[in-house]
């Protein structure tokens, strides 16, 4: 699900960058194999056999289904590859990147990379849309050509996406009743009194962010220079969807967008060029009363079409 405008906090990466060193998705790194969670093995009386140094599950009995597990090793190749993927994706949460480094270590880099190949031309096209007329993320796509390929079997797949549930149960029986979940808290009524509150506690004890970085996409409307900088306004009146007990935000918050001319000049080409283009803009933000609203200082400035060419040259460049 893609959000006109996302905050986040931690490490920043280019499309070949992974944490701590850069790969290409050819790569082959040296050192300890890296642990993945949520991938399928077997459980039998409430013990849960993992296998070591690989990710490949031990091996079913007759009767039994496949549940997830804590951990899984993959060898460093396989991570690397994947991380690489994921990049290419814009996929940065760890469930998504768990799938796609299952779906590399199981299929192996040359048939993963042919169904990225393909998920890029289709995303590049115009991508494809979910049953709610929503567009798929360019992952979602990737997820979306691997579930519905002929040439990859059903065992594939159902490690790739491991079946999710309580304890392990006997095929076509009840098997051992599912462990209830614990109950959930009471729902917030998040009033303005609430909201007070909450800022009184946590301005006791801040914590310190090392890095922010906030992604507005949008097309601008009035442009102003000043000097080497150009100043754009976006209005955010659209609110995504959010996990179920967030507060909600307010509709309508103002950003004031400064970039660079240099930056801009690439931006504002490619927007006049295509009318269905939108500007994808990454900076620093911090509230400012004098912009009435939220001022971002870009670090970088692109568009969805000039993301999806480099992309794609990015693909066809990899042996």
């Amino acid at each position: 699900m893609e959000h006109d405008i996302t905050t986040t906090t931690g490490a920043e990466h280019d499309i070949t960058t992974t944490t701590g060193a850069e790969h290409d998705m050819t790569t082959a790194t040296t050192g300890a194999e890296h642990d993945i969670t949520d991938v399928a093995a077997v459980e039998r009386d409430g013990t849960t056999a993992t296998t070591e140094g690989s990710a490949t599950p031990a091996a079913v009995p007759e009767g039994y289904a496949l549940r997830p597990v804590p951990y899984v090793s993959v060898p460093p190749d396989v991570w690397a590859v994947a991380r690489a993927f994921a990049a290419v994706l814009d996929e940065t949460m760890p469930p998504p990147i768990r799938t796609i480094t299952r779906a590399v270590d199981r299929l192996g880099p040359a048939r993963a990379r042919a169904v990225l190949g393909q998920a890029l031309t289709v995303e590049a096209q115009g991508g494809l849309t979910l049953p709610d007329g929503r567009r798929r993320t360019p992952g979602g796509v990737f997820f979306h050509l691997v579930r519905a390929s002929d040439e990859i079997s059903r065992e594939d797949k159902d490690y790739i996406f491991p079946r999710q549930g309580g304890r392990l149960k006997r095929a076509g029986g009840t098997g051992t009743p599912a462990v209830p979940a614990p109950a959930a808290p009471a729902p917030v009524a998040w009033t303005d009194a609430t909201f007070r509150a909450l800022a009184r506690q946590l301005q006791q004890d801040p914590g310190r962010a090392t890095t922010v970085k906030i992604t507005v996409i949008g097309r601008p409307g009035a442009i102003v220079e000043q000097g080497q900088v150009v100043a754009v306004a976006l209005v955010s009146e659209k609110v995504p969807d959010l996990p179920k007990g967030l507060p909600e935000p307010a509709a309508g918050t103002r950003y004031t967008v400064f970039v660079a001319r240099k930056q801009w000049a690439k931006v504002a080409e490619a927007l006049a060029a295509d009318p269905e283009d939108a500007a994808i803009i990454e900076g620093y933000a911090a509230l400012d009363a004098r912009v009435e609203g939220i001022a971002v200082y870009a670090t970088s400035a692109t568009t969805k079409r000039l993301q999806a060419a480099k992309r794609a040259t990015t693909t066809a460049a990899t042996p």
